[in-house]
């Protein structure tokens, strides 16, 4: 690990040559392009250069408590080093986790997709509510909120809802939602007071550019057709929505949103990209037996990630065996209790997993 450090160290004061070049300064692009690595160097360059200097405070108190016959000095000395010793180890845990591997999706924008599962009506209503949940959390975070298909059943039932996130470590922090969300609570509808247990599912896919995926537009099958919107009314008298089947893997993409037939087609363009993409990631990932299974779990899309308990006022991650029982707060966006815990855990399973050399 100390080898990977020293040629980051090494990377990061040639790019503050290479930047003090006269000749190189007048290419406004090449510039650029090297203050963005230095910059994502800069951190723990940092605190590889605190380490290098705790730890040589460390070799020194050591040795002058090794050294002195002074019972006082030597007390002092003794002290310095606990303290030298706990610090350096917890800036060399920091530096480890600064060394694991990127997702290089990290600071994509993303696009959600979120789908009414088991349970009827209540469960078309829960996947409006886990929207706004996510968009109010967005908002906390001053990223910019895109809806790109709606499908209501009217009521405030939705069958599945997609839109899209922009805004700087939008995916390194939402990727963690991924999977299957349950709702408990009595519905409004019902006469018993009985409690229903309803789903929905959430995806999370990255935004990519076409650079980043190979697609060929001879793979998909195109399709217009009417809009309609809640209740089954037509919203629209030409045929502006469109239907993307990409053939060889059989996804299908609908947009109907836009009143425009190509807004439509190249929102439903993105999202399929998108969709291939993560097809790609997840396929590779099953390939490596030692990498940490999914997003924090097994990768089943089907696992029952998240419990909201509407009569407990409760709310269970099941992957870090985590409940938090302000579920008010947290249906208004406050979630960053669990993501940072999910981030924590997905950290530590790489570092066992042997992330960092």
């Amino acid at each position: 690990m100390l080898d990977k450090l020293v040629e980051v160290e090494i990377r990061y004061e040639e790019l503050e040559r290479m930047m003090g070049d006269p000749d190189v300064a007048q290419d406004y692009m090449r510039v650029t392009e090297l203050a963005k690595e230095r910059s994502s160097l800069q951190e723990i360059v940092m605190a590889y250069r605190d380490y290098q200097k705790q730890a040589q405070e460390l070799e020194e108190a050591t040795e002058l408590a090794h050294s002195t016959n002074d019972y006082e000095m030597k007390e002092l000395a003794q002290m310095e080093v606990a303290e030298l010793e706990e610090s350096t180890e917890a800036l060399l845990t920091k530096i480890k986790f600064m060394l694991l591997p990127k997702d290089l999706r990290d600071d994509k924008n993303v696009i959600v997709e979120i789908r009414a599962g088991a349970g009827g009506d209540e469960a078309g209503i829960f996947a409006g509510d886990l929207t706004r949940m996510y968009t109010r959390y967005a908002e906390s975070q001053k990223w910019k909120v895109e809806m790109l298909d709606i499908n209501e059943q009217g009521g405030g039932i939705f069958k599945n809802i997609t839109f899209k996130i922009n805004g700087e470590g939008a995916f390194s922090r939402l990727k963690y939602e991924m999977g299957v969300h349950r709702v408990q609570r009595v519905p409004a509808t019902e006469s018993q007071g009985r409690i229903h247990t309803s789903t929905a599912t959430v995806a999370v896919l990255a935004e990519m550019d076409e650079v980043d995926v190979q697609l060929n537009m001879n793979d998909v099958e195109t399709q217009v057709f009417r809009a309609r919107g809640a209740g089954g009314q037509s919203v629209n008298t030409t045929d502006s929505a469109v239907r993307l089947i990409h053939k060889p893997t059989g996804l299908v993409v609908e947009m109907q949103d836009e009143r425009s037939q190509l807004q439509n087609k190249l929102r439903a363009k993105q999202v399929l990209i998108a969709r291939l993409y993560e097809a790609e990631v997840e396929r590779q990932r099953s390939e490596r037996e030692a990498e940490r299974r999914g997003q924090v779990g097994s990768g089943d899309r089907s696992e029952k990630i998240r419990t909201y308990n509407y009569p407990q006022g409760r709310v269970t991650d099941h992957r870090i065996n985590y409940s938090n029982y302000n579920l008010p707060a947290v249906m208004d966006g406050d979630l960053d209790i669990f993501i940072d815990q999910l981030a924590t855990q997905a950290q530590a399973e790489m570092l066992a997993a042997g992330g960092v050399e």
